[in-house]
């Protein structure tokens, strides 16, 4: 390990830094990809400034941006995108996520290792989340500042100084437990599930994407179930739904629909529209699927 000196407005400290690889470009390439999820925005310098952090730990990071535009402070939508990409990745990636409304205060940071993959973030539940239910194989709670950009991270952008530098050193070959302290306590936070009996199925909006298709928190199997034996109507806002279709085209244009869509859940969308905008839905918004026979 070396060290290299660097300076703030009015400090100066060590760095201690990895190596940093020297591997040819195809060797390189081996490294395990890092996802990140945010809720910076595209906007500000906030996810470069991070990606550049993580870049001086090891120029040769393959970073794959999962979405930068969770709604600020949304841990649970933050788990359900990264949760809809997380299937398609290989062992071993490192899935980096700050959404974080606890930054500066005494909320722990931490990271986990679970099937293979590696979670690095804060102990808001975000992890829990990812989880749905399962138990992580470690979890290290991120206590060791030689990992971190800075020994003194800025109190609101843990992002830069804490998270992205550690998701860097695991990506580049670090252990869990070199890069902190073993623990077995992390917060927990539960998905809301829908409501199923013999009458219907009850679920809530959990996702509007940028088409305007609302995505429920009512499983693909749930609906598969009861919805494609019987008939039911859906009800989502101002539209009444016949039944449950395959995909979008098998209505008119400008008609609603109800389908299970690539996520694994129903969706309520409008051929060739925007369902959020039209049908008065929005994340919370309750849908119901009531057996008609």
């Amino acid at each position: 390990m070396f060290r290299v000196a660097c300076w703030t407005a009015n400090t100066r400290y060590a760095l201690p830094l990895a190596p940093v690889s020297s591997a040819a470009p195809d060797t390189a390439a081996l490294l395990p990809p890092v996802t990140l999820t945010t809720d910076f925005g595209l906007r500000d310098a906030y996810v470069a400034a991070m990606k550049g952090a993580m870049l001086q730990v090891e120029p040769a990071l393959r970073l794959v941006d999962v979405t930068h535009e969770v709604d600020p402070q949304d841990v649970m939508g933050a788990a359900f995108l990264l949760r809809q990409a997380l299937p398609f990745f290989p062992a071993g990636t490192v899935h980096l996520a700050v959404v974080d409304p606890g930054v500066g205060t005494d909320r722990r940071a931490l990271a986990a290792s679970f099937g293979g993959h590696v979670f690095v973030g804060p102990d808001n539940g975000l992890l829990a989340l990812l989880l749905d239910g399962a138990e992580p194989d470690a979890v290290v709670v991120l206590d060791r500042p030689a990992f971190w950009r800075t020994p003194a991270p800025a109190r609101t952008f843990h992002g830069r100084d804490v998270f992205g530098p550690v998701a860097a050193h695991l990506a580049a070959g670090r252990a869990l437990e070199e890069v902190g302290t073993p623990t077995d306590h992390f917060e927990r936070l539960l998905w809301a599930l829908p409501i199923a009996d013999g009458e219907g199925i009850q679920g809530w909006v959990v996702h509007v994407d940028r088409f305007g298709n609302c995505v429920t928190n009512v499983p693909g199997a749930l609906v598969e179930e009861g919805g494609r034996r019987r008939q039911l109507k859906g009800y989502a806002g101002t539209a009444i739904i016949d039944g449950i279709h395959d995909t979008y085209g098998d209505v008119p244009p400008g008609e609603p629909v109800a389908l299970v869509g690539s996520s694994g859940f129903l969706e309520i969308g409008v051929r060739d529209g925007d369902a959020a905008a039209l049908l008065d839905l929005r994340k919370g918004s309750r849908v119901s699927l009531v057996y008609a026979d």
